[in-house]
């Protein structure tokens, strides 16, 4: 196991800046999600840590040593492309193998590795199997394997989940959780899939245009996003939106409406200071918002709702408040008047507040 350190890196194609002085110091034994739009720079990221591009500046480490300059093989690093990549003629024990054979390593210590690769995967059954007669998630795990039995010091994840169904990527997120679990590995994981960052990761890094926007644990990111990118890109459905400004009324912070209504922020943490009067945007999250009034200090919106979206657990009711669009998560069985204002109430202490700039207040 080893810890990565990249620091200050930069890559250029040509006049295209993909990374900008990117730092980012994962920890040993650390299960670290990429996450971001297409575009973003996170499979370069992951690329440029697997020696598969070359970088325009700064360095990456693994462990004490200075890889920057390294051939992939030499990096103690295994890596699961979105496409298994699998050597078509060959069985499952010769595509988990033939690495191993390649660099000369002896029989009994081959034997020894692919049994503990088929073992963690649960796939000592297949052995004898081509890839044409393999599931897709089968045909992952075999890809997986083929980085395992490498013993190497850390794992590269780029998007492996994403040829798969619904139910197989679940399946899968399970036994990559627990693979990292008995492993203790450092993992890194390459997704645009809030789903697959928010239960796999211990630390998220949300980036946007190349620059790493927050990196933080799934919990930090989810209730405190630091910009109104992380905090629109996390959550499904997104996080709503409200525009007005804040003052102060009656020695406390308010956040006033286009309306001017009026919502009490006195229970909300402030990161930054707002300024008397300034732009400001309020965030509240779908599942943070209920047509019943609860125990803690809360404050009201009406709002009219013209579509529900049963999603089996629950239900998604999306309407408007003012000119904005909204979305609350609530109850499979609650019932709710379509096309008729109602208040909806929320806890703006739990709330999320943003200025002109898209930082958080």
């Amino acid at each position: 196991m080893a810890h990565v350190s990249i620091r200050d890196l930069a890559i250029d194609f040509g006049s295209l800046n993909v990374l900008k002085s990117l730092n980012l110091e994962i920890e040993t034994g650390e299960f670290v999600v990429l996450l971001g739009p297409s575009g973003c720079g996170k499979s370069t990221l992951l690329n440029a840590v697997a020696g598969l591009i070359d970088v325009s500046d700064g360095q990456i480490w693994i462990g004490d040593k200075n890889v920057t300059w390294e051939e992939p093989k030499d990096r103690g690093i295994g890596m699961v492309f979105q496409s298994y990549a699998l050597y078509p003629t060959m069985t499952v024990e010769g595509n988990l193998s033939f690495g191993l054979r390649i660099a000369g390593m002896a029989k009994e210590q081959i034997e020894a590795r692919v049994n503990r690769a088929a073992q963690i995967l649960q796939i000592g059954a297949l052995r004898k199997r081509r890839p044409s007669e393999l599931s897709g998630g089968q045909r992952q795990r075999v890809a997986i394997g083929r980085a395992l039995v490498r013993d190497v010091d850390v794992f590269l994840f780029d998007e492996p989940l994403s040829n798969l169904d619904a139910k197989l990527r679940t399946e899968l997120r399970v036994e990559l959780k627990r693979l990292h679990a008995e492993l203790g590995s450092t993992m890194i994981y390459v997704t645009h899939d809030q789903i697959e960052a928010l239960t796999l990761a211990d630390r998220i890094a949300v980036m946007s245009g190349g620059v790493v926007q927050q990196f933080a644990t799934p919990k930090e990111i989810y209730r405190r996003p630091v910009n109104r990118f992380v905090a629109g890109f996390v959550g499904s459905p997104a996080m709503n939106f409200l525009s007005g400004r804040v003052v102060s009324h009656a020695g406390s912070p308010t956040f006033v409406l286009p309306d001017e209504r009026r919502i009490d922020l006195s229970g909300y943490e402030f990161a930054a200071s707002p300024g008397e009067g300034r732009p400001a945007t309020l965030g509240i999250r779908p599942e943070q918002m209920q047509f019943a009034a609860s125990n803690g200090k809360t404050s009201s919106l009406p709002a009219t709702f013209s579509i529900v979206e049963p999603m089996g657990s629950d239900n998604l009711v999306w309407g408007q408040v003012g000119k904005e669009t909204m979305s609350i998560r609530i109850d499979a069985d609650e019932t709710v008047d379509l096309n008729s204002v109602q208040p909806v109430y929320f806890q703006p202490a739990l709330s999320s507040l943003f200025g002109e700039d898209g930082a958080r207040l």
